[in-house]
């Protein structure tokens, strides 16, 4: 009897559910395994362009079609430029990361007192629009200095915080065939290419696009309204 009586339950369970499990395997993982996803960001590494707390769309299909839930490659269309935001996997410990490219297969990569050269010759540094001091955490507004970095025609913020301990010298190092070197835009706190090394491109996986919605987590998780779908650049 009790037999009959669980069979009946899952009968039931799956007459109810058949068509919701079907969309998810089918639809909903290969869609954000291959075409696009969404990513949280729970750290600063890329303050100012991203804040703790902001949900990033990421485009899947911005450089290949991959088979669902592998890093198998169907097709290739493009390759990462300098200056796009990835989602790429450590190869320290394969955690999912957002960092900016900065240096391409062939580059010579070097930083000197938080300068970048890239080939030898030095990115150029220009005020900022006041809008990305204003929306930092209220804890780095004071102690952040902030940047327009242009690397090869590439504008885009960056940070530096002078007053913690970082890693501001680095290389000159040249990137290997089918490699990339990344960095988060906050110079001073990000774990990047200059701590785990080059990020091979098969486990590059997409560009992050734009800001889908934000919450402030330094902040009671306070809703930021303005970046509400504001493109990445």
């Amino acid at each position: 009897m009790k037999n009959r009586k669980a069979v009946k339950f899952v009968r039931k369970i799956w007459k109810d559910w058949w068509k919701t499990a079907f969309f998810v395997l089918f639809v909903v993982i290969p869609v954000k395994s291959s075409l696009a996803d969404w990513n949280w960001v729970p750290t600063g590494s890329m303050n100012p362009t991203i804040l703790d707390g902001d949900l990033v769309y990421v485009d899947k299909i911005a450089y290949d079609l991959r088979i669902p839930l592998t890093l198998h490659r169907i097709a290739k269309w493009s390759d990462p430029a300098r200056g796009d935001i990835v989602i790429c996997f450590s190869p320290e410990d394969q955690t999912r990361l957002v960092k900016r490219v900065i240096a391409l297969p062939g580059d010579t990569v070097e930083m000197r007192k938080n300068v970048l050269f890239i080939n030898g010759h030095p990115a150029t540094y220009t005020r900022i629009d006041s809008r990305y001091a204003n929306q930092l955490p209220s804890n780095l507004k004071n102690r952040a200095v902030l940047a327009t970095e242009n690397l090869d025609g590439v504008a885009h913020p960056v940070m530096s915080i002078p007053s913690v301990p970082a890693m501001r010298y680095f290389g000159p190092v040249t990137v290997p065939r089918n490699n990339y070197f990344v960095m988060g835009d906050n110079r001073d706190n990000s774990k990047d290419s200059r701590h785990f090394g080059f990020v091979e491109r098969q486990v590059i996986v997409g560009k992050a696009k734009a800001v889908i919605v934000s919450f402030d987590i330094t902040d009671k998780y306070q809703p930021r309204f303005k970046r509400i779908l504001t493109p990445l650049k």
